[in-house]
């Protein structure tokens, strides 16, 4: 692709890009950029709202650009602020190592692994003496941390900084310069600790990188950012069928940002989309299997679309229910979708049972009481959740 076909593509979606003038001589070189993108294995599974980084990286591979996918085992342990209104409470190396492996084996869905080059910060860091942090401390200043939004607001309001918290983003920048970044990502959260990474590397001499921010996509409620913690969230790692059914669920507004931040298709066909001359129904459930396909496989997605529709446009239960088995007496039926992992507590199970959420057999129950007299029942828990009970 000539320069202005490679910005098209690389400005897709962008919300910052600082700056456009110093992204084209870089790309006037005709070399591969070094591309930086860093992780904090701060969980160990990632979902949709990770993805939309990674597949501006793909983006840029395709073009054939080099990868640097930085793993901060090292920042992991001292926690991003970003955004923080309180100390993150720090992760022990054994928590940060263990995650650090899932994510090497997730983010390759979506890269190719062998022309992505994985590095860990803590190769250089853990042989920075303390002179060295010192001097590393000494190339920016108490005012200029002060500047970024999250760490202001708590010193105006006397909520407590603790002086680790100030070295994380000196330790992004840092991880730039040994690095030799020509262009970090990260989503718009991160505008600051980028920016730092241009600021350090001018300090040693370097030409500085160019930042380009990702948006932070809204999760499923379609309102707060995508988070495992919040339960809005669609993992890479989850079932087929469980992708497929919370992508269907997503509302039409929100499926227009999906499309743009997560899909492959051109621009044209999005369009179309926007434009009305698809159904709605029809294009959710094509980005459904597009989403399921990429992480799953062909044959599972349509396997998840064939379920889908089975229970949501034929009213069919679904042709492979689980079928667990279940020792003893206890005949209760919501502790019996305790036992089976259809609720996570009896209060719980009672509460879906009052709203109407459980069916027995395909009967709706609403009998809190309920005793199952059945040697085995099907048992389903909302729209998705299906299991055969075999009581021994």
């Amino acid at each position: 692709m000539n320069i202005e076909e490679q910005l098209k593509v690389i400005k897709r979606g962008v919300i910052d890009l600082i700056t456009e003038e110093e992204l084209v001589k870089k790309l006037q070189t005709g070399k591969p950029l070094r591309i930086k993108a860093g992780f904090d294995p701060t969980a160990p599974d990632l979902h949709l709202g990770h993805t939309v980084l990674i597949n501006k990286l793909r983006d840029f591979q395709k073009l054939g650009h080099h990868i640097l996918l930085l793993i901060g085992d090292f920042t992991g342990m001292i926690g991003d602020p970003s955004g923080r209104s309180e100390t993150r409470k720090p992760l022990s190396k054994e928590e940060v190592l263990k995650n650090a492996e899932t994510y090497k084996e997730q983010v390759f869905k979506l890269l190719d692994k062998d022309k992505t080059e994985v590095v860990f910060n803590s190769s250089w860091m853990e042989g920075m003496k303390t002179n060295d942090v010192i001097g590393l401390a000494a190339r920016f200043t108490v005012a200029r941390m002060l500047e970024r939004d999250d760490f202001s607001k708590r010193y105006k309001e006397g909520h407590a900084i603790s002086i680790h918290e100030f070295l994380y983003p000196l330790i992004q920048g840092y991880d730039s310069v040994v690095l030799k970044a020509d262009v970090e990502l990260g989503g718009t959260d991160q505008l600051f600790n980028l920016l730092v990474g241009r600021t350090l590397q001018k300090e040693f001499g370097q030409p500085p990188q160019v930042v380009i921010t990702m948006p932070l996509l809204e999760g499923t409620d379609g309102v707060q950012k995508m988070s495992k913690s919040l339960g809005n969230y669609i993992g890479i790692t989850e079932p087929p069928s469980e992708i497929f059914g919370k992508v269907m669920s997503i509302s039409d507004e929100l499926m227009f940002r999906y499309y743009e931040l997560l899909s492959d298709k051109g621009e044209g066909r999005i369009k179309e989309i926007r434009d009305g001359k698809v159904h709605p129904r029809d294009a959710k459930a094509a980005l459904a299997f597009e989403l399921a396909e990429r992480f799953c496989g062909k044959a599972e997605a349509e396997k998840a679309s064939d379920g889908f529709d089975r229970l949501f446009v034929k009213k069919e239960a679904p042709e492979d229910i689980e079928e667990v088995r279940v020792k003893g007496t206890e005949r209760w039926l919501p502790k019996v979708m305790v036992r089976t992992g259809l609720a996570s507590s009896s209060s719980e199970a009672m509460r879906l049972i009052g709203q109407g959420g459980v069916k027995v057999d395909g009967r709706k129950v609403t009998d809190k009481k309920m005793e199952i007299s059945s040697p085995s029942v099907s048992i389903q828990v909302g729209n998705r959740k299906f299991k055969k009970i075999v009581f021994e």
